[in-house]
Parts: structure tokens; sequence; C-alpha cells
């Protein structure tokens, strides 16, 4: 399946949208916005990109997230790990979107251990782990539960 290009950073990035021509950012990062650890994370990369522009956010749980302007990552899939888009269309996940993001920030050097053969299994793993366990360790519903209520089947 061919990967469709990101198009534009929608107003969820809580920027503004990029002027009509402008190169979009070198990383979308698609994140939970209801969850606090992600939040406090994406304020953090924010602040290190400055007016830069290298790196945009989009919230996958607001309630006009469209996966189609988006690489097709549907909300579920946004959920149940971090996804990124490059400037490319190329998608990355897991780990390997915070590597993008720190290096361009100009704090690559904290990730690059991650991407030894010997660390990378053990750090893609911890993620995987983090990943598995993030909502109810947030205290937050199941995934299934959040995708029951976003798609409006579920009695509440």
């Amino acid at each position: 399946m061919s990967q469709t290009p990101l198009q534009t950073v929608a107003s969820l990035s809580g920027g503004p949208l990029p002027a009509p021509g402008a190169a979009a950012a070198d990383l979308t990062i698609l994140y939970d916005g209801g969850c606090p650890l992600c939040l406090r994370e994406v304020r953090f990369l924010r602040r290190r990109d400055g007016e830069h522009g290298r790196l945009a956010f989009v919230d996958v749980a607001a309630v006009d997230y469209d996966p189609s302007s988006h690489g097709e990552i549907s909300y579920r899939d946004a959920m149940e790990r971090i996804h990124g888009l490059t400037g490319s269309g190329e998608v990355v996940r897991d780990v390997e979107v915070f590597r993008r993001a720190y290096a361009l920030v100009g704090l690559g050097w904290l990730y690059a251990p991650s991407r030894w053969p010997l660390l990378r299994g053990i750090a893609d793993g911890l993620y995987r782990l983090w990943a598995l366990w993030r909502l109810r360790l947030t205290g937050r519903p199941s995934l299934d539960q959040l995708c029951c209520e976003r798609e409006g089947r579920c009695s509440l």
C-alpha cells in the first residue's frame, strides 16, 4: 500500500497553518492530546523547535482528526503507538519518531545510543511495553473503549 504524502498540517498542530506554498515540517508527530505525558513531550519539543518549523504536531484525539490528511493513519493505529510523517510522506513509528524529532531540535545525541544494535532492541522493547500500558498507567479507558466512544457505538 502506498503512503499518501502529507498535504497540510491541520490546525490541530497547535500552531498556525503554513502559508500556501510554504514547506511542510520535516516531521509531523501524531500524538494523543489526552495523555498527560504525551502533552509534556509535545510542549518540550515545541519549545526546542521554537520558530524553526521543523516539527509539527497533530492531536489524534481531537474530534476533527482526519486520517486521510495524515498518511491514512487511523485513530486506533495512532493511539496504539506513536507515528510521525516526514515531509516526503514517509511514515515512521515508535522510538524512530523520537530519534528523528530529537535530532531535528539539536538533541539527537540523547537518542543516538538507541541506534546501537544491542540498545536498539532494548529501547524498542521498552517503548512497546510503554505503548501497551500507556492508557492504563495514565488512568485512561482502554483503547477499545476510546474507539467505541469515538465511533459513537457505545452506550454511556
